[in-house]
């Protein structure tokens, strides 16, 4: 055996307690591994100190002279790039999410499960090279520009961003919060990049988009003549997923009943189809998201308390592109480089990138990549900048006063005779409520939410701005034959 196989084979065992040492010793060496066994940090920081090498690193949390915490900390500095499995007596989730981020790459619940070990060593061993390989000089990770799936210079995303290859090398369930169009998804597929299930397969299911008497099924399958109409034996996501990642969506929307059973695969990865009367054991990584607040669901009684606290291990936030204006740009000019073609070259001129950063964007970066998509179809740069700054202002009249929620601001100003600017305000106004009547088939109330503003407000918009009487000129036979759904 060569000096690097038997470095592969070499697992340190750190743990005070003389009769769990001595089990974990024994199991690793019936595994075949040489297992080295100490009872304190200072024990483990002297071995590397004088060049020692290993594959893993089984550290137990409490010990004497130097404990778990201190040494992980030691062994990070020393950037010996061996993973690190934290042991503890007391599985909390604090110290759960205490190991990941301090750089352990999972964790052990004490008394350790034969299986268990057996899982989270070849996992860790196996998975190192699409973690510790990544690593800079620095010994951050680090990724290819050309592979990233988001970029952020933000405050709140950098602390996003830095949390995803630490969490990303663990097991733990994440959940993932944020509103509508942030890109929930984006991140759950990143983590499961960045993993060492990265070779498995990565599974989605939006829970709020098929009907709850169905999820069950797609879930966790079922068995030929289960009920009526399952005329065929159906594998259920859970065993597609085995070994590889799951993605809930909109886990807030999840029937109660069935929060129970999720609960259970969590808790035992373990599950029987629909009509069936075997378990199927699997191991698979579970990721959720959601839009709702599902603390206050919870004290709602609308989401189970315990599946909660499984799923909220570790907790990624992600912000509003409102809230990260340092971005927009960027991300702009990268969907516009995402979409366009060969035949496309948008000019992206100061007065659209000046309404790209002052729009609210209630749609996030889902509304922001259509509008990158319209304007390299339309490349009328000046029409995408007067319709994002008339959003805006509709916006703005939403949140005035009560007594000037109808009225925007360009009309709520009475000048002496009206300018240029204004005149030329009003016709983009104009333009923009044609557009989305026209898109909509002159149903006022489909225009209004295209809009993003109040039915109320869209009228008295017309009314001020004449827009039948425009439409007369736009369409000279008349609009009747195109507002028969308004």
């Amino acid at each position: 055996m060569t000096e690097k196989q038997e470095v592969r084979k070499r697992i340190i065992v750190a743990e005070d307690d003389s009769q769990v040492r001595d089990y974990l010793g024994l199991t690793l060496r019936c595994l075949g591994y040489d297992a080295q066994l100490m009872v304190d940090g200072e024990e483990v920081k002297e071995y590397f100190d004088n060049g020692g090498q290993a594959s893993l690193i089984l550290l137990d949390i409490m010990m004497p002279n130097k404990d778990g915490w201190e040494t992980l900390s030691d062994i990070q500095r020393m950037r010996t790039g061996v993973p690190v499995v934290m042991l503890s007596g007391l599985a909390t989730p604090i110290n759960v999410v205490e190991a990941i981020r301090k750089g352990a790459v999972n964790f052990l619940a004490k008394p350790v499960e034969h299986s268990e070990l057996c899982r989270v060593i070849e996992q860790a061993i196996s998975g190192r090279p699409n973690v510790v390989e990544s690593r800079s000089r620095g010994g951050e990770f680090v990724r290819s520009a050309d592979k990233r799936m988001f970029v952020g210079k933000s405050p709140a995303m950098k602390q996003v961003d830095s949390c995803i290859a630490t969490v990303a090398a663990s097991d733990v369930p994440v959940l993932i919060q944020g509103e509508t169009g942030t890109g929930k998804e984006i991140l759950a597929r990143e983590i499961h990049a960045q993993s060492p299930r990265a070779s498995r397969r990565f599974v989605k299911l939006n829970c709020a988009a098929i009907p709850s008497e169905l999820i069950e099924s797609e879930l966790f399958g079922h068995e030929r003549g289960a009920y009526t109409g399952a005329m065929n034996k159906k594998i259920g996501l859970f065993e597609l997923a085995d070994q590889g990642t799951i993605f809930l969506d909109e886990i807030g929307d999840m029937d109660i009943r069935l929060q129970a059973k999720l609960l259970q695969v969590l808790q035992d990865q373990e599950f029987r189809r629909i009509g069936g009367t075997e378990d199927i054991r699997v191991h698979v990584r579970v990721i959720a998201a959601t839009n709702r607040n599902l603390a206050g669901a919870v004290e709602a009684g609308n989401f189970r308390e315990d599946l909660f606290y499984r799923l909220n291990i570790f907790t990624l936030t992600l912000p509003a592109l409102r809230e990260r204006k340092e971005d927009i740009l960027e991300l702009f000019n990268r969907l516009i480089r995402t979409h366009k073609t060969a035949n496309t070259a948008p000019t992206v001129t100061p007065e659209l990138r000046h309404a790209l950063v002052n729009h609210t964007w209630p749609g996030n970066i889902r509304q922001l990549e259509n509008v990158a998509r319209k304007l390299l179809v339309l490349c009328d740069p000046q029409r995408i900048t007067d319709e994002l700054n008339f959003e805006t202002e509709a916006r703005n009249a939403q949140s005035a006063s009560p007594e000037l929620l109808l009225a925007p601001k360009l009309l709520r100003a009475k000048p002496p005779a009206m300018t240029e600017v204004s005149r030329a305000n009003q016709e983009a106004e104009a333009r923009a409520i044609l557009d989305a009547l026209h898109r909509s088939n002159w149903n006022r109330k489909q225009a209004a939410a295209l809009l993003n503003i109040e039915y109320k407000g869209l009228l008295y918009k017309m009314k001020k701005l004449s827009i039948e009487e425009r439409a007369s000129q736009t369409w000279p036979l008349g609009i009747d034959s195109v507002s028969a759904h308004s």
